[in-house]
């Protein structure tokens, strides 16, 4: 009977143990890959949301182009002078819109 007790009180500990590891894998995968990537969508998000008419972007496609019309999801780029495309907000690069910008800013100076 002490042999019995002293398992079941084994098995109880693994199991607790168990658990706890679980918890601290789904923490991990929280805070190191899912919290991160939900930031950095809501911040590309805000800066899709608040562009301009005469903004430099590039899209995620890599064309370079000057805002000229803004509407509800989509944007009208020129590309050249003449030259328009019509494409989607979502389709706005921040990371490359922010160095393009970033590298225009530095030869000003």
């Amino acid at each position: 009977m002490n042999n019995s007790f002293v398992l079941l009180q084994a098995g109880g500990n693994s199991q607790t143990m168990s658990m706890i590891m679980m918890v601290g894998i789904i923490a991990v995968f929280y805070f190191f890959m899912i919290r991160p990537q939900t930031k950095k969508a809501k911040e590309a998000k805000n800066f899709q949301s608040n562009l301009q008419k005469g903004d430099k972007v590039v899209t995620i496609a890599g064309i370079h182009g000057k805002v000229n019309k803004i509407e509800d999801s989509t944007i009208e780029l020129e590309v050249s002078p003449g030259s328009y495309l019509k494409i989607e907000k979502s389709a706005i690069s921040m990371e490359w819109s922010k160095q393009l910008n970033a590298g225009a800013a530095a030869e000003k100076k």
